[in-house]
């Protein structure tokens, strides 16, 4: 093989991976946040979720990123194990496309598409435009690339050393680890076939090679839904195992067919015209007939990969953690299918934190109204954990946004940036009305009945601004509405308080000091009512 079939043959590869990029990404942005609810709404029995699984990936082209997708919900408790388990069966169908597609050779035309992707993403100005070119543009780069690999390696077919090498495939056990190496490598099935295909069809490497090369990228595959599941839940794991032993089992069937039946000499019959064609062929009866033949014991994988990951004597609650976000550590570039889960898993852990407000607002009026008969080491340690959360969102936001997002998606994680400094100031004020309660507790000041009347309204419309900000609940339009209502009630009652307040050192019914105190309570009480504000318009610009 001379250098400059050498070169080729790498600037084809190259070209192909950045083709198969181009399309998977332009799909993701066009269509990664619709792709991301359908998986949350319809899943809810085998067949759904194996259709939504299929036609995801299908559109996508790409079953890494509806794994991670899946990985990410589960971990974040927006789906089942068993749930999960039908939508990796559909993605295992659906990432068979990309071979059938490739199988079509559209080559003589490839330069054409090239031309008119990259047209619209030079010359058009709107957003979706670009994402389209971006589909189109890939396919006609992965098909010129293609095309490349095929030439530069036509002349492969006349190396002795090289054809001893490949023959070498023909054991199933060093095909199958070369397909899985090579996969878990480029972390694409797709691209790992789309390079199969172009050996195959330089008359490089024999169907009855090629197909345990191809059994072994199935499970090479898996290796991203492996890296997704770094950080995340014994749960969010278990899918990764269930991705795994489906692919594992069908290997070891397939193998065994492969070996005592004529199934290859069958797909050869079929498609005699084109090794291309036999290799897309053989990938989608691998993966329909292994999902066919799992459908009806999916529940027992289930199980399964419980009893291989069973869950810890106690799942060790680190003092402080993050709960829907994987490991800050796991951001290798863009990884498709990760911008629509982070967005979601971000969004859960904001609503966290503004629970732990929400807690720490109860127990801070009460150990007011309480007369400090509350532990305030609580109240102490809750906030840490709310600053605690405040970092460590805004580190992995800050981190996410370097990533390549959309225009949507990019809007709403600068919203929740804002919002999670605003949820920590609100704990702040929080903390700011128990420390209020240790003054009078210490100093042995009582406040009036009046005066914790006033106290009890003031608990009862925060808690109510705060239950009625939470995104999971209500719109941004109505988040809005209600906010603006509850923050106006909220400095009536402030001004209110604060003459009543007045009239009562004035009538020498409130100690000096108490006043001073409770004057302090007042201002921390109004300010609540500001930065739930400032968090409903958050949400509103996020257009959520």
């Amino acid at each position: 093989m001379k250098i400059s079939d050498l070169l080729t043959l790498l600037g084809g590869l190259a070209l192909f991976l950045y083709g198969m990029q181009m399309m998977s990404g332009g799909l993701e942005a066009a269509a990664g946040n619709k792709m991301k609810t359908i998986l949350e709404r319809l899943t809810s029995n085998r067949f759904k979720g194996v259709l939504v699984g299929a036609v995801i990936t299908a559109v996508i082209q790409s079953s890494s990123a509806t794994t991670v997708m899946v990985v990410g919900f589960v971990n974040s408790g927006l789906m089942t194990l068993n749930q999960a388990i039908w939508v990796i069966m559909g993605a295992n169908i659906g990432t068979t496309i990309t071979g059938q597609l490739i199988a079509l050779d559209i080559s003589a035309i490839a330069p054409l598409f090239a031309i008119v992707g990259v047209v619209m993403i030079v010359f058009l100005k709107k957003e979706k435009a670009h994402h389209i070119g971006s589909i189109i543009a890939g396919i006609g780069v992965l098909f010129i690339g293609m095309k490349m690999m095929s030439n530069a390696m036509a002349p492969l077919q006349q190396a002795e050393g090289f054809i001893s090498f490949m023959t070498n495939f023909s054991n199933p056990i060093l095909g199958i680890l070369a397909g899985a190496g090579f996969t878990a490598i480029i972390q694409s099935s797709s691209a790992s076939i789309g390079i199969l295909q172009a050996l195959a069809g330089s008359g490089v490497i024999g169907l009855e090679s090629a197909v345990f090369v191809l059994f072994g990228q199935n499970i090479g595959t898996c290796i991203t839904a492996v890296l997704a599941s770094i950080g995340t839940k014994t749960n969010a794991k278990r899918t990764t195992i269930i991705h795994l032993m489906f692919n594992i089992i069908g290997t070891v069937l397939f193998t065994i067919l492969c070996l005592v039946t004529p199934i290859v000499k069958l797909i050869e019959y079929l498609t005699p015209d084109s090794v291309v064609a036999q290799i897309a062929n053989i990938h989608t009866i691998f993966n329909i007939g292994t999902t066919l033949l799992l459908l009806p014991f999916g529940n027992l994988m289930a199980k399964a990969a419980i009893k291989i990951l069973p869950t810890s004597v106690k799942e060790e609650e680190a003092t402080h953690r993050l709960e829907y976000l994987t490991d800050l550590n796991y951001f290798q570039g863009h990884n498709i299918g990760q911008s629509a889960v982070s967005v979601t898993q971000i969004g859960q852990e904001v609503e966290r934190m503004l629970g732990f407000v929400r807690e720490n607002v109860v127990r801070s009026f009460d150990a007011v109204i309480k007369k400090g008969n509350v532990d305030m080491q609580i109240i102490h340690d809750k906030e840490e954990y709310i600053d605690y959360l405040n970092t460590q969102i805004s580190k992995y936001i800050s981190r996410f946004v370097r990533t390549e997002l959309s225009k949507q998606d990019s809007l709403i994680v600068s919203g929740y940036y804002s919002i999670v400094g605003n949820v920590e100031r609100l704990g702040d004020h929080t903390m700011n009305i128990a420390e209020c309660a240790k003054n009078l507790y210490d100093k042995k000041l009582t406040l009036s009945s009046t005066a914790i009347k006033e106290i009890e309204k003031m608990k009862e419309i925060s808690i109510k601004t705060l239950d009625e900000i939470r995104i999971s609940k209500y719109d941004s339009a109505v988040i809005m509405v209600k906010t603006l209502k509850n923050e106006q009630d909220i400095d009536d009652m402030t001004d209110k308080y604060w003459e009543n307040q007045i009239e009562r050192i004035q009538e020498e019914t409130c100690d000096p000091e108490t006043g001073i105190i409770y004057s302090k309570m007042l201002t921390d009480f109004e300010r609540i009512g500001d930065h739930a504000l400032n968090i409903a318009q958050s949400y509103q610009k996020m257009k959520i």
